[in-house]
């Protein structure tokens, strides 16, 4: 005895539902881009604000004639980028800032990551280790050069008198006296403030390194410097690409210290670029539309310099 089946027949959606099907998809679709744009209104105000109207603002100033005192005297474009390279402090405090950042870039990373790798693991001081080399993260930097200034005083500092017993060095004279002393003792300021905070996001990326990848390596037979060179390293790779963005950026942006450790001495040898610019502004010229000038210059460098970074990191990445 054979068994039909009855099959229904299949009945094609009517135009009409469709259609309301697809305005409620658009209208919730609608509903869902202004709920985004509602909830990223205050950042992108904020970004406004603090962001793109100054840096109109600065453009503006930069090409037009604008005292101090006076203030906007109608433009004058490009007079004030050409007496910028007519100024014979400009070459003298981009070559010092270019020092300075290589200096503190070169010393800075390789501290920081040696410091990641020594409390690293959880032993038994890590905790205390840790805690106290991220302190000095803590103080601002105009506090930190603060402190530093009382300490390499000839008068009531210790560094003075340690370093006439050990390097014998004139009883009385400065660190902050000659151009080399003055560079080194900033370095040296600058490495204590941000050395934890760049171990600290160095000990982020190595946490991020999965551990199954070193136990593969030790099964394999790699020794330390190996596992170093062929896993550890470039794993960090994106990690110290951020760092040394960092550190860059803000070693050409550097003007607490030297500004209170030397004001740009001795004879102008520790002049940063904002430093020249606070000059310009407000010390010597009172100029602030070439003061404006230099600050666009120095962004358009900042953005060259990240650019040339990302850029890099990304063709390391697309390489793996």
């Amino acid at each position: 005895m054979s068994q039909s089946t009855y099959a229904e027949p299949v009945v094609a959606p009517s135009p009409l539902a469709t259609s309301s099907s697809g305005r409620r998809r658009r209208t919730a679709t609608q509903l869902e881009n202004r709920r985004g744009w509602l909830f990223a209104s205050p950042t992108a105000l904020l970004l406004v604000v603090l962001f793109v109207a100054p840096v109109v603002v600065v453009v503006v100033m930069a090409c037009s004639h604008w005292t101090l005192l006076g203030g906007a005297q109608g433009g004058n474009f490009p007079d004030n980028f050409t007496k910028l390279f007519s100024d014979p402090l400009l070459g003298k405090s981009i070559g010092f800032t270019l020092k300075y950042t290589a200096l503190t870039t070169l010393i800075l990373m390789p501290i920081a990551y040696g410091l990641a790798l020594l409390v690293q693991e959880s032993r038994r001081w890590n905790t205390f280790l840790r805690t106290a080399i991220l302190v000095p993260s803590a103080l601002g930097i105009a506090s930190a050069s603060l402190l530093f200034y009382a300490l390499y005083s000839p008068q009531v500092g210790p560094i003075n008198g340690i370093l006439e017993k050990v390097a014998g060095t004139e009883a009385g004279a400065s660190i902050l006296g000659t151009p080399g002393g003055a560079l080194w003792a900033t370095v040296v300021l600058v490495v204590w403030r941000f050395a934890g905070y760049y171990m600290l996001l160095t000990m982020v990326g190595l946490q991020a390194i999965p551990s199954e990848v070193y136990e593969a390596a030790r099964i394999d037979g790699a020794g330390r410097l190996r596992t170093l060179r062929s896993i550890t390293l470039p794993l960090l790779r994106p990690t110290i690409a951020m760092t040394m963005i960092l550190s860059i950026t803000g070693s050409l942006l550097a003007f607490d210290q030297f500004y209170i450790l030397t004001k740009g001495g001795p004879n102008n040898s520790t002049l940063t670029i904002v430093q020249l610019i606070y000059r310009d502004a407000f010390e010597t010229r009172k100029d602030l539309g070439l003061a404006a000038a230099l600050s666009v210059l120095l962004l358009l460098a900042l953005v060259i310099i990240n650019m040339i970074q990302l850029r890099a990191l990304k063709l390391d990445a697309d390489e793996k």
